[in-house]
């Protein structure tokens, strides 16, 4: 679609400055999504608003709308969601109880990622983006990603692995106020249809034969079963280790 230039220089005449641009921004954002929620809400009832038909008796009709400040990159929005009688409407493109646009909650967990704690990232998104997210907020946003990584390292394994790479990396992690090595082991496995798969990551305080027969032995209770061939780099005592939990396998360096 092609705006026709004199609209555009209309909406443009009193933009000074990159915040004046960011203010036009946050209104026309404003405006197309509560025109597209009123869109959502003609989809969910089936007709439109003030369209009439032979039989005015519906079973579902509109009941105002509610207002709610949803934070935005450009600034906060002001949102106002239709409502229906028997509350059945779910709308998609900002959802109950959301109070961020999609896009912050990826930034949020890129600076926890990094070892930045609440406070840094409340800091951090006032300066790059201009948005004020509570601590409080941050920290739902990253104990919600924490329940999704137990999920995922506490997973059921398939019960054979014809090839699997036992290794250990050493990365920088934040631990307290200072930044410390530690190892990071990683177990890589080729499942039975010919695809790769990260079995676990591990961290420990650094890579030994002992840690690793603790890793061997979670995947053992997560479901696997034997193991073909375990591929490692020449650690002591990291053969014995997996031997001891599957007899059966093949050692390669």
């Amino acid at each position: 679609m092609t705006t026709d230039p004199n609209i555009l220089d209309e909406l443009l005449k009193d933009c000074k400055t990159p915040d004046d641009v960011d203010n036009l921004h946050a209104q026309l954002l404003q405006r197309m999504i509560n025109r597209a929620l009123d869109a959502e809400m003609d989809s969910h009832l089936g007709y439109g608003k003030g369209e009439r038909t032979g039989d005015q008796r519906r079973a579902n009709t509109r009941n105002g709308k509610a207002s709610k400040m949803v934070q935005g990159t450009f600034g906060t929005l002001d949102i106002t969601t239709p409502r229906d009688r028997d509350g059945s409407f779910e709308p998609q493109l900002v959802q109950k109880r959301q109070v961020r646009l999609a896009g912050m909650e990826s930034k949020i967990l890129t600076l926890y990622a990094k070892g930045m704690t609440t406070r840094d990232i409340e800091h951090a998104m006032q300066e790059l983006y201009g948005v004020r997210i509570s601590h409080t907020i941050i920290s739902q946003v990253t104990d919600a990603i924490v329940d999704d990584v137990r999920a995922w390292q506490q997973r059921p394994l398939d019960a054979i692995y014809p090839l699997i790479w036992l290794d250990g990396i050493v990365c920088k992690v934040h631990q307290g106020k200072q930044v410390i090595n530690k190892s990071v082991l990683v177990v890589l496995g080729v499942n039975l249809r010919g695809e790769k798969e990260v079995l676990g990551l591990w961290i420990a305080e650094n890579e030994g034969a002992k840690f690793w027969l603790s890793v061997l032995t979670e995947l053992r209770h997560r479901g696997v079963q034997d193991v073909f061939v375990a591929c490692m780099d020449g650690l002591k005592g990291l053969p014995d280790a997996v031997t001891a939990i599957f007899p059966k396998c093949l050692t390669r360096f």
